[in-house]
């Protein structure tokens, strides 16, 4: 997956949410059909959705993805069948219980993308993988399930994590401590999702932060968030995607400093290990350097 800074959530029934989502510098939009529309309203989502992507894709300076229903919720098939003629950038996946979830998935899209004539392999995937105890439980096992279905593996191109559905689900009635850090139970749905990503080479995209009028707070998280190695969070709010695309853009200190680590292994024939400004780099030190480099290149080819 290109490098997807910032992802905002839009309601797949609101044109008013989406038409303000054009305006917005997001790397993506997320069309939503799950948690952001009422059951009464998902015949006539899954049509504005299409009728979005049929009329913007090809304009819209932002990616266009479709977070469908659940597997789980006996809807997602019908929500792919509805919106997949629109040709998505690609699926946000929510609510995976275990990595075969995610085969199945990949293996319906193989026969929707040969239906209507796309290449199939074509509609990447992006995980929310830390919804339910089950899919948390599941993300050590990525890793070797990933190796073993070269189906959905093609398409896995990112993991995120979510704890909104995850602490209802375990009856947490708290989600932070006294001194604002998440408890145990989140702080591992985060890392684990973090650790599956780099485990299978995908991007690890951070959650959402709720609290959308606290850009200090959001800044803050963002912060801890790229640090940690997330290439990019989920947004909720237009008014968050300033402050994401700030954070999760290399600075021009970052970008001097990448270019020249791989300046300096250019000049080091061949060697695994060389010196820069009096202290030795190695592998890792050169790998960072080709992230940086990437990401930037990536975000300034973009329309």
């Amino acid at each position: 997956m290109s490098v997807l800074r910032s992802l905002l959530f839009v309601p797949g029934d609101s044109e008013r949410k989406q038409a303000k989502g054009l305006t917005t510098d997001a790397d993506a939009l997320i069309l939503d059909l799950e948690d952001s529309v009422a059951p009464e309203r998902l015949l006539a989502a899954r049509a504005m959705v299409y009728e979005f992507l049929q009329g913007e894709r090809e304009r819209a300076r932002q990616r266009l993805w479709v977070r469908v229903n659940a597997l789980s919720s006996g809807r997602l098939f019908e929500d792919l069948a509805a919106v997949l003629p629109g040709r998505p950038a690609g699926i946000v996946l929510p609510k995976v219980d275990a990595y075969e979830d995610i085969e199945r998935v990949a293996r319906s899209l193989e026969a929707l993308e040969a239906g209507q004539g796309l290449l199939v392999g074509s509609t990447p995937l992006l995980v929310i993988a830390t919804e339910t105890p089950a899919g948390l439980l599941a993300l050590p096992g990525y890793a070797r399930a990933a190796a073993a279905h070269t189906s959905s593996a093609r398409r896995l191109t990112g993991l995120t994590w979510g704890m909104e559905d995850l602490s209802a689900a375990v009856g947490a009635r708290v989600k932070f401590d006294a001194a604002g850090m998440l408890r145990p139970t989140f702080q591992l749905a985060r890392t684990g999702c973090l650790l599956a990503a780099a485990a299978i080479g995908v991007a690890a995209i951070d959650g959402v932060y709720t609290e959308f009028r606290n850009a200090e707070g959001l800044r803050r998280e963002s912060d801890e968030a790229r640090g940690d190695g997330f290439t990019g969070k989920l947004a909720i709010h237009p008014d968050q995607i300033p402050v994401i695309n700030e954070v999760f853009t290399p600075t021009e200190a970052e970008v001097q400093w990448a270019h020249r680590v791989v300046r300096a292994f250019q000049g080091a024939a061949g060697a695994g290990v060389t010196q820069l400004d009096g202290q030795m780099i190695d592998r890792p030190h050169w790998l960072q350097a080709q992230r940086i480099l990437a990401s930037v290149n990536d975000t300034r080819s973009r329309p």
